[in-house]
């Protein structure tokens, strides 16, 4: 029997699309489950794949007739455009058609690139598309719960309770590190070590032949083939992009193309900096994450053992970082309040991730054991108490691999990395 499909939390986000926006525009890496999302856990509407060359073909000679008819063909629910970043010209067409009919929830398109990137397109259709970015699974989705709401807990007026958290269940150290190796992607998570990491890595190669250049045309994809595996041996840290173009043989210029690339591929995350003025957010000093952590593991090729004591400790400091991230990162949509995420640095102190809304700020620092003292919130109670977070409310987290939800001090707590898959539905 086959096992009943993962809920996905955005599909209430979906719902909510569908009955707001002409257009709702699904971007996220190939293999995450966009198609499942609107194929098979949708139940409504007309589905068809521009992986499909006849049409393909069809709507890039005649696409607002070809529009036209297979919207003919949809008495009820949206038209589903899977892989829509395939055309070249579903975007202007797509445009003529919600000009003709205001009625919401016409289209729904999914693709590994937002297709709406020109600036005369995405102007002329403001406030019509709904862009939603849909990522690995989460580790709440993974185990059925509900989807993390650390940002509204830490946020709460009056200050975070720790007595209104849920009791997060018990891991190793051993049993996390599976998790972060194991990564998110659906059909390859449950693989075995060695199909699995073949797996990520072809899923890479795939992406750099195919999604790559459905964004660019490149000439040099060994480079760019190169650079993921750079990046790979880089996340959790500062972007130097002089050095890291060195290190494949790329001018800067180039390197910074390539960049842009995966980014808009949403295969790489650039965490800027966090500066007390909005004007003052510096871009030029981004952290560096990819969009899942089995992926990195599998071009790194560690597994349990690359881990064990004796060890190079940094090795999983750096993964650690990027798998809190990415929770952070795929809850955002799902929280009360709109936050954005960055890090901070100055001199020797810094903060791993910062979660910004409002006048709120909440500092995120990352422990590779299940012990945490005192001395692990000296970063996040100088930035709260002598640095430029003397104006705003802060609120300090470290996450750790324990098991125990602790206090230290005001609006300072460990959380265990498994508060995160602890939340009800």
């Amino acid at each position: 029997m086959e096992e009943p499909l993962l809920a996905r939390h955005l599909e209430s986000e979906l719902s909510w699309a569908l009955a707001s926006a002409r257009v709702v525009n699904i971007v996220g890496p190939r293999q995450v489950g966009k198609t499942t999302l609107v194929r098979d856990l949708l139940k409504v509407g007309k589905f068809v794949t521009l992986d499909d060359e006849n049409i393909l073909a069809a709507i890039e000679a005649d696409p607002k007739t070809q529009l036209d008819a297979l919207v003919a063909e949809t008495p009820e629910g949206p038209l589903i455009i899977d892989e829509a970043q395939r055309s070249r010209k579903l975007a202007l067409a797509l445009k003529k058609a919600v000009d003709e009919n205001r009625k919401m929830g016409q289209f729904v398109l999914t693709g590994s690139s937002n297709i709406f990137t020109s600036s005369h397109v995405a102007d002329s259709l403001a406030g019509r598309v709904h862009t939603m970015n849909m990522l690995p699974l989460s580790m709440a989705e993974i185990n059925r719960t509900g989807a993390s709401r650390v940002l509204d807990w830490a946020s709460t007026d009056g200050g975070p309770d720790p007595a209104k958290l849920p009791k997060p269940p018990v891991l190793s150290r051993a049993e996390y590190i599976e998790l972060i190796i194991a990564g998110g992607f659906p059909e390859i998570r449950n693989l075995s070590e060695q199909p699995r990491r073949r797996r990520y890595r072809d899923y890479i190669d795939s992406i750099v032949e195919r999604d790559v250049a459905d964004v660019l045309k490149i000439r040099k994809l060994d480079k760019m083939r190169r650079l993921v595996d750079q990046l790979a041996a880089r996340v959790g840290n500062e972007l130097n992009v002089s050095k890291l173009g060195e290190d494949i043989s790329v001018q800067r210029p180039t390197t910074e193309t390539y960049l842009d690339i995966l980014t808009k591929l949403t295969l790489l995350r650039r965490l800027p900096a966090w500066t007390s003025g909005e004007t003052g957010r510096d871009v030029r000093h981004p952290k560096i994450h990819l969009v899942d952590t089995g992926i990195v593991t599998a071009l790194r090729s560690m597994n349990l053992s690359s881990f064990n004591i004796g060890a190079n400790p940094t090795a999983l400091g750096g993964l650690f970082e990027n798998f809190v991230h990415n929770e952070l990162w795929k809850s955002l949509p799902l929280q009360d309040r709109d936050w954005r995420l960055y890090h901070w640095r100055h001199e020797k102190r810094e903060i791993d991730i910062i979660a910004e809304t409002d006048r709120t700020l909440v500092g995120f620092e990352m422990k590779t054991s299940a012990a945490v003292d005192a001395a692990d919130f000296r970063h996040l109670i100088s930035f709260r108490d002598e640095g430029p977070g003397k104006a705003w409310n802060v609120i300090g987290i470290v996450v750790y691999m324990g098991d125990r939800v602790l206090s230290f001090g005001k609006n300072m707590f460990a959380l265990p990395l498994s508060i995160f898959w602890s939340f009800k539905g």
